[in-house]
């Protein structure tokens, strides 16, 4: 497997951000070897009895026998005095395995039911790393004494790491909000670089709250705050057999927040800062890319159109080359299967106007729009001239570093 050494250029400057004790939550990290040497590779998370768990996952045809038993539990609560765990391994991704993968979910969650004493119905397992390849779960379960005897609510930040593959680095997003008064925190990690174009959550992504709230609303959130999140990234366009989302709220703050629109804007923000390191850590990157699309039909095409510009291989490159080659972008408009008039197309990189009414804007300077492309953080918008439909998705550049990851990935 490739190793990836350098940071990506677009991480945060700060590091791993200082993420808040959650009551109720304790993780713990261990080096187990199931691919990997000599750096941690899974992950346990304990969580405290009466708690929700509320998740979304992958769409994708082939998906993981550990996302296909995730799925099976979701809302299941066969013991209300019992807690939950998430158990999750980096290098191996359990996918495409048949009965052997079902049997391997089987054994590691059976094994941490039985270590936290706990059902095994609420143990939530996942793994991510190469397809194909039988899980050596005896490694995992070998492992979990030392797992269970490391548990400690300050140790996010080695759970985040533990779950890295192709990541360059670990990924963090908090907020604290007020609620009545008191105060209310969350808490995430995420993990992804590769394989990004979501069709649900993406990746590997573990958000803890104190908050109090109920599975039903706690779910009816995180499926809606997903589509406003991670559901608006891609990096190159392939959705992920194994991507899994949870949410864990713990009411430990005692803090009742269904309802609460503070506590939805917060939820989204964590979820909206994951999802960008993600892009800003999508394999080979070096530019961050926002796309707006406004007066489309609708939402929908605006979206369709969103993507087509940020998955298109044409336009990535370019950004990576640093040129303003707006004309990609008509193609991409063209291409996406969204209604649109060449006539009244508007397109602008930064706040440069590059085209409009379906030709090259009479006041457009080449140099200013390729000044533009030279930043980190790029914007292109596209305004289709029709109606009120607006969508806005991230993405990031194509350059040789996607491929000399992604060439060797199983070496």
């Amino acid at each position: 497997m490739a190793t990836i050494t350098k940071t990506s250029p677009l991480a945060p400057k700060g590091g791993f951000p200082s993420l808040p004790v959650i009551s109720g939550v304790r993780f713990a990290s261990v080096a187990a070897g199931v691919k990997y040497q000599g750096r941690t590779d899974v992950m346990l998370a304990e969580i405290a009895p009466g708690s929700s768990v509320a998740g979304v996952f992958t769409r994708s045809a082939t998906r993981a026998a550990p996302v296909l038993d995730c799925q099976a539990k979701l809302g299941t609560v066969d013991d209300p005095n019992a807690g939950f765990a998430f158990l999750v391994n980096s290098g191996n991704a359990n996918a495409f395995t048949g009965g052997a993968g079902v049997a391997a979910v089987g054994h590691t969650a059976g094994a941490v039911a039985k270590t936290l004493s706990i059902p095994e119905s609420h143990v939530y397992t996942a793994s991510t790393g190469v397809i194909g390849e039988p899980l050596p779960h005896e490694k995992i379960t070998s492992a979990l004494d030392k797992l269970s005897a490391d548990l400690d609510p300050e140790k996010i930040e080695d759970a985040a790491q533990a779950i890295m593959t192709t990541d360059t680095f670990a990924k963090g997003a908090e907020r604290v909000i007020e609620v009545d008064g008191k105060p209310v925190k969350i808490a995430g990690i995420a993990k992804g670089s590769g394989m990004i174009a979501p069709d649900m959550a993406t990746m590997l992504v573990y958000i803890f709250t104190d908050a109090k709230i109920s599975q039903p609303a706690l779910q009816a959130l995180v499926s809606s705050e997903n589509a406003r999140s991670f559901n608006c990234i891609t990096v190159d366009s392939d959705t992920s057999t194994s991507d899994t989302l949870l949410v864990a709220a713990t009411g430990a703050s005692g803090v009742d927040v269904e309802g609460h629109a503070g506590f939805a804007e917060a939820l989204h923000d964590v979820m909206l800062d994951l999802a960008h390191l993600v892009v800003r850590d999508g394999e080979g990157a070096t530019k961050f890319v926002e796309v707006q699309v406004t007066a489309a039909v609708n939402d929908t095409d605006a979206k369709r159109v969103a993507m087509a510009i940020a998955n298109s291989p044409l336009v990535k490159t370019a950004i990576a080359g640093e040129d303003p080659n707006w004309g990609r972008v008509v193609m991409a408009i063209g291409k996406s299967g969204a209604q649109a008039d060449r006539d009244r197309i508007s397109i602008w990189f930064g706040d440069v106007l590059v085209a409009e009414n379906g030709w090259v804007s009479p006041d457009y300077v080449e140099a200013d729009a390729a000044a533009h492309m030279k930043g980190e953080v790029l914007l292109i918008r596209v305004d289709l001239g029709l109606d009120t439909g607006a969508a806005t998705v991230w993405t990031c550049d194509l350059t040789h570093g996607y491929i000399e990851i992604n060439a060797d990935y199983r070496s």
